[in-house]
């Protein structure tokens, strides 16, 4: 399993908020560099990374940050937040991200994301955020009457690399990570898929890995606990090795 330490940022800033909220943040690093390069040293191998200013302004706003992670860490860097277009996704590609998330552009527009993930291969991944299975676009801030497993279905063997699947709800609250609604999008489509939200220990991580279906869940995204010391960063990589 795949770990990714998450970078969110707001104002140039490396935040974390609370389901959502932007009105509900907290500053944890005025350098997200810096941020990477302890998530590097902890011996993650990922990072995940969302331009939260972007995601509700519909572009990319946190550029001069984003560039100071790529600066600071040689780790693979997804990239999500107000990514709409070709040609902003060329250009995150040939700055350094490894792959970029798509997330209300994948509702808007399902099928620019497969041509999207048709040029530039293995690059695209759909993020699927969700309250109580619902899909919710626009930084979150609109819930559609679209279920999180209807879209997902819509990209199968359309060259996407990974899906984010996010229970909204959870996110930011250290509750627990939703192990059924991860593991009932794994089992819709043959895409990885990544979990997001709520993870408040490394028994999550535990609890993703061994937890049995059609397909395994392919990695957990890694926030608030992380930060706050909950999580133990030497246990962590090596639950996921395992």
């Amino acid at each position: 399993m795949q770990l990714f330490p998450a970078i969110d940022l707001k104002d140039g800033a490396c935040v974390r908020l609370i389901k959502g909220d932007m009105d509900q943040s907290t500053k944890f690093n005025d350098d997200p560099g810096d941020q990477a390069a302890k998530f590097e040293a902890m011996g993650f191998k990922n990072l995940h990374v969302v331009d939260l200013n972007g995601a509700f302004d519909g572009r990319s706003t946190n550029e001069e940050a984003v560039k100071a992670i790529l600066s600071a860490t040689r780790s693979p860097v997804q990239l999500g937040g107000g990514i709409r277009d070709l040609v902003g996704i060329e250009r995150w590609i040939n700055a350094g991200i490894s792959r970029v998330i798509l997330g209300t552009a994948a509702v808007r527009d399902p099928e620019f994301v497969k041509s999207a993930a048709k040029e530039f291969p293995n690059k695209i991944a759909v993020g699927i955020d969700a309250i109580n299975g619902m899909v919710a676009v626009e930084g979150w801030a609109e819930t559609t009457d679209m279920a999180a497993a209807d879209l997902a279905k819509k990209f199968e063997d359309s060259g996407v690399c990974a899906i984010i699947a996010t229970d909204i709800g959870r996110d930011g609250m250290k509750t627990g990570v939703n192990v059924e609604f991860t593991g009932s999008l794994a089992d819709t489509v043959n895409i990885p898929v990544i979990a997001s939200g709520g993870v408040k220990g490394v028994e999550d991580i535990n609890a993703l890995k061994v937890r049995t279906g059609k397909n395994a869940i392919f990695g957990s995204i890694l926030g608030r606990a992380l930060y706050d010391g909950d999580i133990d960063p030497a246990e962590a990589v090596q639950i996921a090795a395992e």
